[in-house]
């Protein structure tokens, strides 16, 4: 449909990458199978700490106090407004962990690789699907009847579950746009601090809108999961103005030098710029008594 320009850059990364996304999505969905809500919502919380650790270890990233206040306190609103109970076991346990490792690995790749190879969402999405696709095709199955011991080629598929799993494709489609465009225009952290607020937005709209039983502990946790998010915004457009005019200025002294090497050039008389290429004069128009001599 030419709504983007098709671009190929690392086959090695967008394998890599494809693969890895396609892992964290299958680990988040046995997390939950094996888990308890609680717990799973606990290893959605820890997320966030595990991707600025992660940040700061391998990119020397810095979080200032305030930034690591906000996430605080958002964190403590969601684990407040969300987490009921927690009831451990070891297969859970483990595939929670992995789930955590992967999914933050494959965040911080989604945003490494669009500004490495200067690619769009859209065009890394594109590149990343088949694999993403291929991997969840033949692993999904596989683990299904390991773990489950039920085959999902034997399930009767009628035509309104099949209505129902093209639309739940169709959503998948639009959030995985989002989460792409979110993560390469922001960073990982900012993605995760919005995937709370769906949270929080999904437990009000329950309430009203399907009555789902609400407490008055479901109610201050969204309020300080709330003024964290509030908090996070503030703070980081606040730390974007200042390290704006920190960056043209130290582009400026770069424009002045090249400018200098290209005035001593001509200065010394060789007619030839720093790079030693010649420039061009400008057009000397001659009158009729200049042709006729």
């Amino acid at each position: 449909m030419k709504l983007f320009e098709h671009k190929p850059f690392d086959a090695r990364a967008v394998m890599g990458f494809g693969i890895l996304n396609g892992i964290s999505i299958g680990l988040l969905n046995l997390s939950l199978g094996f888990n308890s809500v609680g717990f799973y919502q606990m290893t959605k919380l820890a997320i966030i700490p595990c991707t600025v650790l992660l940040e700061t270890l391998f990119f020397r990233k810095k979080f200032s106090r305030n930034i690591q206040l906000s996430l605080g306190i958002l964190l403590l609103g969601v684990g407040i407004a969300t987490v009921t109970d927690l009831q451990l076991n070891f297969l859970g346990s483990i595939l929670s962990l992995l789930a955590i490792v992967t999914t933050c690995v494959a965040q911080i790749m989604t945003n490494t690789i669009q500004k490495k190879f200067k690619v769009s969402s859209t065009q890394l999405l594109y590149q990343s699907c088949p694999y993403q696709a291929l991997t969840l095709f033949i692993v999904g199955p596989f683990l299904d009847g390991l773990l489950t011991n039920q085959n999902v080629f034997a399930f009767k598929y009628t035509p309104q579950v099949l209505f129902f799993i093209v639309l739940s494709c169709m959503i998948s489609v639009s959030v995985n746009f989002s989460t792409f465009m979110v993560i390469g225009k922001t960073s990982p952290v900012t993605y995760q601090v919005l995937g709370h607020l769906k949270t929080c937005l999904v437990l009000a709209f329950g309430y009203i809108l399907l009555r789902d039983p609400f407490s008055w502990r479901n109610i201050l946790g969204i309020l300080i999961a709330v003024v964290g998010m509030v908090l996070y915004s503030y703070c980081s457009i606040l730390e974007n103005q200042q390290q704006k005019p920190s960056e043209v200025s130290a582009q400026l002294p770069q424009a002045k030098e090249s400018e200098s090497d290209v005035l001593i050039s001509m200065d010394n008389g060789s007619g030839r710029l720093s790079d030693g290429s010649v420039p061009k004069s400008p057009p000397v128009w001659k009158s009729d008594k200049d042709l006729q001599a």
